[in-house]
């Protein structure tokens, strides 16, 4: 009966932490950092605030816990799909691609708010890991079209896309959802190949 209950226990602080990280997305998405406060993480999940503190005892703590939960699955859905291009070209595209499909997701937008956001030491060496192993998708990649700094042209890739979603996020863009995404990565495609003199462009 002990064992029961303590998986009956350990089962229901699972869910309620996950609805505390749903809530705390859902917060960041629509007001950033500002949002992100424990009094709205009560609210959104019907749970007390000193109950909130039996799981974060600060919100740093939540953006640690989100961090870690969030950077990784985001990080695997734009390996895979980076994974299934054959050309060098292709793999650029895809990386560019993925990230902006991924733009409209609660987790993206978590994401892109914590990017933003003054956070603690912690938290920003986290994030700071995370897009460097994002950027490491496409380096590869790029250093096939020859550049001969591709890490460099990768986090300037990296840019591009950051302001892609910048501008998807103007209510929509004027240009519609797909014009952006095609623009960056036509963008992405020509500035790669003409990376160096004489290499071919897509």
């Amino acid at each position: 009966m002990p064992r029961i209950r303590a998986a009956t226990v350990a089962e229901h602080r699972r869910l309620q932490r996950e609805a505390l990280l749903g809530a705390a997305r859902e917060l960041l998405a629509q007001g950033g950092m500002d949002a992100l406060t424990f009094p709205n993480l009560a609210a959104r999940t019907g749970l007390a605030r000193s109950s909130v503190y039996e799981y974060y005892r600060s919100r740093a703590a939540v953006v640690e816990d989100l961090c870690a939960v969030d950077f990784p699955a985001w990080a695997r859905d734009v390996e895979a799909e980076v994974a299934a291009g054959g050309t060098a070209q292709e793999r650029v595209a895809a990386y560019v691609r993925a990230q902006l499909r991924l733009a409209g997701d609660a987790r993206h937008r978590a994401v892109v708010a914590l990017s933003a956001a003054e956070l603690e030491p912690e938290a920003r060496e986290r994030i700071r890991a995370a897009h460097g192993a994002l950027v490491d998708l496409v380096v590869d990649a790029l250093a096939q079209l020859g550049h001969p700094h591709p890490r460099l042209t990768a986090a300037l890739l990296q840019g591009t896309i950051d302001a892609a979603v910048r501008r998807l996020d103007l209510a929509p863009a004027a240009e519609g959802h797909e014009a952006v995404i095609a623009a960056a990565v036509s963008f992405a495609l020509t500035g790669a190949s003409r990376a160096v003199p004489g290499s071919s462009t897509a």
